[in-house]
């Protein structure tokens, strides 16, 4: 079943940047190995190619600079959000105020001793995953066709083909509240199904230390095609997408539950429940973050009627609410 809803093409008022003028130049002259971009369109930055601007993106290349950011955003009160490879991402239509951080391939170091891997936390799960089986490493096999950052991957505890980041996991890395570096153990992360505790502290990652096996480099390579082969076959790669919109129930499988609903196909807007994977939410062309927004409220309303279960989203979503921005802008 396809069926088409159509949303009113109204544009969604921004609010008034929170970042003074004197603040990027501040940025931009304390900040001498961060790339500094005003009102950055996030869409640019999501694999939902979706989103409304920041007010400053900022992209460190260093350590310190990540550390300074933290210390800035503090002093000033300036809010900042920090994304990653944006793989997990719906960046609402208004955006993103304050300071966005982005790291990936800015800070994304690898390295190996015997069977300890060391990652800055930009580095790309896949990338991370290939380079550890050119070491003969295993435990991270899972993790090959996973889009986004070890950074993202950590704070969610991302998993896959039965395995999850808190199985190779030694200590994290963090810059904490104070602008000053933490180290957390495994225990310390307090890992759970698609969770950890940086879902409920300011902290920024830094990087991460991981635990691995030796294996044959051909079983690990196998493994690892494996599961690639699994994603591709499964999932809509054609299209942009955030992965996984929904967290999977205890004792049910989201994908099947809403193909029995009829609603693979089902658009609002720009959005649409993905035909080759129903688990899925595409941007099939223009798509809005109120596109996406409306469709999983709409899919969650008829879960709940339907099946009794109320789905929980794993996407990320961040940004101002529309409501707010509108009534920001009337009074600005």
């Amino acid at each position: 079943m396809t069926a088409l809803l159509e949303m009113p093409r109204m544009l969604t008022a921004r609010t008034r940047s929170v970042v003074s003028p004197d603040l990027i130049r501040r940025l931009r002259e304390e900040l001498r190995d961060t790339d500094v971009r005003p009102d950055e369109p996030m869409s640019d930055h999501t694999s939902f190619r979706i989103g409304g601007p920041a007010d400053v993106l900022l992209m460190p290349h260093t350590l310190d600079d990540l550390q300074r950011i933290a210390a800035i955003s503090r002093e000033t009160g300036v809010p900042f959000t920090v994304v990653g490879n944006g793989s997990n991402l719906l960046v609402r239509d208004a955006g993103l105020r304050g300071i966005v951080l982005k790291i990936a391939e800015n800070l994304a170091r690898i390295e190996f001793t015997e069977t300890r891997a060391h990652a800055q936390s930009g580095a790309l799960l896949a990338t991370v995953s290939k380079a550890a089986s050119t070491q003969g490493l295993c435990g991270l096999e899972f993790a090959v066709g996973i889009p986004g950052t070890i950074g993202g991957g950590v704070m969610m505890n991302a998993g896959a083909y039965g395995g999850e980041m808190k199985d190779v996991v030694t200590h994290v890395t963090v810059v904490d509240d104070d602008a000053c570096l933490r180290r957390l153990t495994a225990e310390e992360m307090e890992f759970g199904y698609r969770k950890s505790i940086l879902q409920t502290r300011e902290w920024i990652v830094a990087d991460i230390g991981m635990e691995l096996r030796c294996e044959c480099h051909e079983r690990i390579l196998a493994h690892m095609s494996r599961n690639q082969y699994l994603r591709e076959s499964m999932q809509p790669l054609s299209y942009p997408s955030a992965g996984s919109v929904f967290k999977r129930p205890p004792g049910k499988y989201v994908g099947p539950m809403i193909q029995q609903l009829g609603l693979k196909g089902y658009r609002i807007g720009g959005a649409q429940v993905s035909e080759k994977h129903a688990g899925f939410i595409v941007n099939a062309g223009g798509a809005r973050a109120a596109d996406v927004l409306a469709l999983i409220q709409h899919i969650r309303e008829q879960v709940r009627e339907n099946f009794g279960v109320w789905l929980e989203t794993e996407v990320r979503v961040i940004g101002e609410e529309p409501e707010l921005a509108q009534e920001t802008a009337r009074t600005a």
